[in-house]
């Protein structure tokens, strides 16, 4: 088989990205011959080697719209290349990559990844509607991250005998003593709390930062992450009266990020909306054997993932209250703490490995 996932943009800076280049190389790792396109965050045009079944085609931008890289080049280099392949991947949401098949004369089999809904930009979702919903039909199978998304998605109300569950797989963060011992040396005597991901509206994070005031003083919430909030989230911190006891790290450098995994006492996902599709960042920790407190979002997949009284807890959102009760229940008790960490690890073997997500990739794939 050859073949192409489709979508997003690189270097990699979210979780569709990460899906993406994932497959890509677990794929070409056992030899099946697997490229990726996409639209590149700067730069020309040019095609990067990964290994010998693999590589990387990164197509030239004009500008970034409402999170859609404009790449005029995906349009002429799909074109130039789509019959090479026996499938095309294509990665939602993402209306370049959407428009780049549909003008491509692509006739083999099409998977569509349904990641997520848009949510955010209603305008545009109007115009693009009419592709989409080509898209939909287009598709010979449709994979969804969790059962409960795309099960309650409105837009695939109509598509069920299409779809199949493919739950998000991962390598396990590696361990890295001497970074972690530095974070304990810092924080020392301290349960920490350790949250990541961009500082944006559905993240969450004020409720986080106001949890951190029902905390005793041997909490402390790390946040890291960069984003148009934190300014105010930093404000929020010296009016409630938890400066010290929530940090807003910034941007964490990839060396040093499985370090914070493993220091941290467990993982807290605080946010709000459906935007929050399946969060990565929850089978990122529970593969560290950490336990997740996350949120209760209608209609998204985080609480599949974070299977309440298993892997964590999960509560309502927008509750600070609740954010920290189930922290301190988690980790205020070894007993408890020490069951929840050990299931957190079990689940993620069980649902979240990287290899498993290639083996029922490779199923569906054969059967298309």
């Amino acid at each position: 088989m050859r073949i192409l996932q489709l979508g997003k943009f690189y270097p990699i800076r979210g979780g569709v990205e990460k899906v993406m280049y994932d497959i890509m190389t677990g794929l070409s790792e056992r030899g099946v011959s697997c490229d990726m396109m996409c639209a590149l965050s700067h730069g020309r045009s040019r095609i990067m080697e990964i290994n010998p079944h693999a590589k990387l085609i990164g197509c030239h931008a004009l500008k970034k719209i409402a999170a859609t890289m404009i790449s005029p080049a995906m349009i002429f280099a799909l074109r130039r290349r789509c019959q090479e392949y026996d499938i095309i991947h294509v990665h939602h949401p993402d209306p370049m990559a959407c428009l780049s098949l549909f003008l491509s004369g692509y006739k083999g089999k099409v998977a569509l990844h349904w990641h997520s809904d848009i949510e955010k930009q209603k305008v545009l979702l109007q115009l693009y509607r009419p592709l989409q919903k080509w898209l939909r039909r287009r598709a010979d199978v449709i994979l969804g991250t969790t059962p409960v998304y795309t099960a309650e998605s409105p837009f695939l109300t109509s598509m069920q005998h299409k779809i199949q569950c493919l739950p998000i797989g991962i390598d396990p963060i590696p361990s890295c003593n001497s970074r972690v011992e530095s974070i304990y040396n810092r924080y020392a005597h301290k349960k920490i709390i350790f949250s990541l991901g961009r500082l944006v509206t559905y993240k969450g994070y004020r409720y986080l930062v106001e949890a951190a005031r029902y905390l005793s003083d041997d909490y402390v919430v790390l946040i890291g992450g960069e984003g148009p909030l934190k300014n105010k989230l930093l404000d929020e911190i010296e009016t409630l009266g938890v400066t010290g006891k929530v940090q807003l790290l910034g941007r964490i450098p990839d060396e040093d990020l499985p370090a914070y995994y493993h220091a941290c006492r467990l993982f807290c996902l605080s946010s709000i909306q459906k935007t929050e599709a399946f969060a990565i960042v929850q089978i990122e920790a529970m593969s560290c054997s950490k336990p997740v407190v996350a949120t209760s979002i209608p209609h998204s997949g985080v609480t599949w993932v974070n299977k309440h009284g298993v892997s964590g807890l999960n509560v309502p959102p927008r509750n600070a209250h609740a954010l920290a009760t189930a922290i301190m229940t988690i980790a205020g008790d070894e007993t408890i703490y020490e069951g929840y960490a050990r299931r957190a690890g079990q689940r993620y073997s069980n649902l979240f490995t990287k290899d498993r997500m290639i083996d029922n990739l490779l199923k569906i794939y054969t059967n298309l």
